[in-house]
């Protein structure tokens, strides 16, 4: 199997540009035609390092720096309505510098491991809870014209679109499932912390962990996000018996729950009429999702075994999930 090629630092400044002006993963994935996987690795590597880069080694010196990023927001923030062919072409012209491409080498071997002690599973697969957060986006005009834009702007002047009464918003959730049973999903209202994930898992999660039959035989997955990791929310739930399931770093390709967000996404859309504000998109949010089939849900935790047989045949590179 051929490697995935490998993104130019462009690339990935273009990943944390859109990123930092307010878009979800799905949606920057959407936008620039890269894979999910390869999406998360980039902020994720972002979030833990500040650099777009993998770590220093020899060869050619590294040569899109914070700085250039900082570059490619203000560049977003000249004209929040271009398109993304336009915003490349300013940003380009903006840069002193030739830009090159760099080697980036995942964390394979954990994949690598994770997937060979879990090769052989089969109704092990039935008994995890698979939770995550994600954010949906509203645009009221049918038109659905995009504004570049930080989270924290959301009502600054310049990122409303003239011809409608409010500029996009967006909401955020949390949700969770079993095989074949949907679980909660709320609204996450602010910045998720320790305290604000327990507080999720206290009023949220645990309601519907103690609601399935033997629940014992359950495990948890989240991914290791620093308020899932947070000493604090491990001693919770060492508390209250809830066994964490070990997550590979930077492996949305191995969470089923990706692909549910997906198919909650398309099912919004397709809602007619569309939501106007955000209270209406949480109540389409959580209308179609309690709506989604249990087949829906099987499928896809039936589908682990094809993940982790495709993460052992790309030598832990991303997959196609």
């Amino acid at each position: 199997m051929s490697q995935r090629r490998e993104l130019t630092e462009f690339e990935r400044g273009e990943i944390i540009g859109l990123w930092k002006g307010g878009h979800s993963e799905r949606n920057i994935g959407e936008i620039l035609g890269h894979p999910k996987s390869t999406i998360h690795d980039t902020i994720t590597r972002y979030k833990n390092s500040g650099q777009i880069t993998a770590s220093s080694r020899s060869g050619r010196p590294l040569k899109l720096t914070e700085r250039n990023v900082r570059q490619l927001v203000r560049t977003l923030k000249e004209d929040r309505q271009q398109s993304l062919e336009e915003m490349t072409k300013k940003f380009s012209e903006s840069l002193s510098i030739s830009v090159s491409s760099n080697t980036i080498k995942p964390n394979r071997k954990k994949r690598l491991e994770w997937c060979r002690e879990r090769r052989d599973w089969d109704d092990e697969w039935n008994f995890i809870i698979w939770s995550d957060e994600s954010r949906f986006m509203i645009f009221q005009n049918d038109a659905h014209h995009w504004v570049w834009r930080k989270p924290h702007e959301k009502y600054d002047v310049d990122c409303l679109i003239p011809t409608v009464k409010s500029g996009n918003q967006g909401v955020m959730v949390w949700g969770c499932f079993a095989k074949d049973k949907i679980g909660p999903l709320i609204q996450v209202s602010g910045s998720i912390n320790a305290s604000v994930y327990m507080g999720i898992l206290e009023n949220t999660f645990l309601p519907f962990y103690n609601s399935l039959e033997n629940n014992s035989q359950y495990i948890f997955q989240d991914d290791n996000a620093p308020v899932h990791r947070a000493r604090t929310v491990k001693q919770w739930k060492e508390d209250n018996s809830i066994i964490d399931f070990p997550w590979p770093a930077q492996s949305p390709d191995l969470n089923p729950i990706e692909h549910l967000w997906d198919v909650l996404e398309r099912r919004v859309w397709e809602h007619k009429p569309h939501p106007k504000n955000i209270e209406e998109l949480m109540v389409i949010l959580e209308e179609e999702w309690n709506k989604i089939e249990p087949e829906i849900l099987t499928n896809l935790v039936e589908s682990l075994p094809r993940r982790v047989q495709a993460v052992l045949d790309s030598h832990g590179n991303p997959t196609r999930y």
